[in-house]
């Protein structure tokens, strides 16, 4: 199923030891890129949260935080790090000593990060909790991708069937086309009171249906439509085939152009570029 790189997702779980808040949002990206923002006792988690997002997805800049609110009724022990705590205190008092001036503040010394600690054992547990709320979270945020990405399929889906009604449209006017510049040649034969049998005609007709012949572009322009509708129903991620299919698409239609001798075909010519670059502007965000 087609999926979007943009999304959001929220989830809140909520326990006796207080509550917390796991949010995620992704916009697109080449690669997978992952920001986390978490607590300052939770950071242990980080390799972990980080191996949870690369399982389930595969591109995108995805940002996500988690918020932690400790209840006020949860009896916790505090750890003191009483060897770090008098590192800290011998170091502040020679940098007083040093600049003659400022204070020591008790407070200060036990807000310095690795100072005081929640007993390991109730942040162990409460990570199981907020484990499986990221999961939770994750999930939804899936769904929310893949609610976009089946928008997203429908728009690429409607331009390729413009893309294949232009393509009928241009095999459909190349016999006229031939048969106008047969006409044209001939005028201007005349006009020059040039004779030529027939022949010769012919080769010279040949030679110019071989200049402007269009039917292998239209025919890879077909077969690259049917191809874009087989990516579009694999389960996989498929941002990158969808772009590489634009690529061709776009040779197709650049070569179609060069080609064209008359104002409908470069016209149907233009609308194929407009049709491929409103498709690459929604696949940028495919995954």
């Amino acid at each position: 199923m087609i999926r979007s790189m943009t999304a959001y997702a929220r989830q809140e779980v909520q326990g006796e030891w207080g509550s917390a808040v796991w949010e995620l949002r992704s916009v697109n990206q080449r690669y997978l890129e992952t920001y986390l923002r978490l607590p300052e006792q939770f950071r242990s988690m980080e390799p972990v949260i980080r191996e949870r997002i690369r399982q389930k997805l595969t591109r995108g800049k995805i940002e996500c935080q988690l918020r932690f609110d400790l209840s006020s009724t949860v009896q916790t022990d505090l750890i003191l790090n009483e060897s770090l705590a008098l590192q800290v205190i011998k170091s502040a008092n020679w940098v007083k000593l040093k600049s003659n001036e400022g204070s020591i503040n008790p407070l200060d010394i036990l807000r310095w990060p690795g100072v005081m600690a929640v007993e390991e054992q109730d942040l162990d547990i409460i990570a199981t909790y907020l484990l499986d709320a990221l999961d939770k979270t994750l999930d939804d945020f899936i769904s929310s991708r893949e609610r976009e990405g089946a928008a997203l399929q429908t728009l690429i889906e409607q331009r390729l069937n413009s893309v294949k009604n232009e393509v009928a449209k241009v095999r459909e006017q190349m016999p006229s086309v031939l048969q106008w510049q047969r006409e044209k040649l001939q005028a201007k034969l005349n006009e020059a009171q040039i004779q030529l049998d027939s022949n010769r005609l012919e080769q010279e007709m040949l030679i110019l249906a071989q200049r402007i012949d269009v039917a292998e572009e239209l025919d890879r322009l077909d077969a690259h439509v049917n191809e874009t509708y087989a990516i579009l129903k694999k389960k996989e991620a498929v941002g990158r085939r969808l772009d590489f299919m634009m690529q061709e698409f776009n040779r197709e239609a650049n070569t179609l152009a060069s080609k064209s001798i008359n104002a409908e075909v470069t016209a149907s010519a233009i609308e194929l570029k407009v049709l491929i670059e409103q498709m690459r502007e929604q696949i940028q965000n495919i995954e």
